[in-house]
């Protein structure tokens, strides 16, 4: 895997590994949302997109529709907006948008990277665009991560459309990860809330469902995996 498909922070000497989604995982919300807000509000994409991302949640929220549907959405609008636009002012945007949002964490997520970051390298893999998804791990500080890629023409402006997807397939951007850095699955971790996480879940050592949606719920009980739930400040299992 080319080091254009990632952001790393620094090649730590650790050869275990951590795997973590990001949104609904350790960001309480959506990244890709945040980001389309603050464009949106900075006036670089459309006004209207305002209140496009806010009914998409209402429907998610009001269950009239599933979160994969929402999560689609949001993708499809961003698309949209991004053709044409300047890639220094998505950065910019990204960057205000990290500053505001990254101090809002599960507990549970914070916990487990305190613990997890002194023996194992911390990885996170996102369907989130790779511009905020940087940004938010400038305070992560995990050692890579990655995130969805646009093309951008010679005029440093997106064409829309999307290079590297890693979300589409999660357990194949960790097999090539592991693969490059030399290192092995063994006392491997994995946390995540959503079926698009189950590859990966099951590929290593101590899989843990956080918060899981129905699907996610489905097969983690199907494959004795961890399940963890926090609602405001309690945290606990489900056997």
């Amino acid at each position: 895997m080319s080091s254009k498909n990632h952001s790393s922070i620094s090649p730590p000497a650790k050869n275990k590994i951590a795997i973590f989604d990001i949104d609904g995982t350790i960001f309480r919300k959506n990244l890709q949302f945040e980001l389309l807000d603050g464009l949106a509000y900075a006036g670089i994409f459309s006004r209207d997109v305002r209140k496009n991302i806010v009914q998409y949640y209402r429907d998610w929220l009001n269950n009239r529709g599933a979160y994969e549907t929402y999560r689609r959405n949001l993708v499809q609008l961003y698309n949209e907006e991004l053709k044409g636009k300047n890639k220094a002012d998505v950065i910019k945007s990204a960057k205000r948008v990290a500053a505001f949002h990254h101090g809002r964490l599960f507990i549970f997520a914070r916990r487990i990277i305190r613990r997890l970051r002194k023996t194992h390298r911390l990885l996170a893999i996102s369907g989130s665009p790779i511009e905020i998804v940087r940004e938010f791990n400038a305070y992560l500080k995990f050692d890579d991560v990655f995130g969805t890629i646009y093309e951008i023409d010679a005029d440093k402006k997106y064409t829309g459309r999307e290079i590297y997807t890693p979300v589409r397939d999660k357990a194949d951007a960790l097999k090539r990860y592991v693969a490059e850095k030399g290192i092995s699955l063994h006392h491997s971790f994995g946390i995540g809330d959503t079926e698009s996480d189950a590859s990966v879940l099951e590929l290593v050592e101590n899989p843990i469902a956080f918060n899981p949606n129905l699907n996610l719920f489905r097969i983690a009980q199907k494959n004795n995996w961890k399940i963890v739930v926090e609602r405001k400040d309690v945290i606990y299992e489900i056997n």
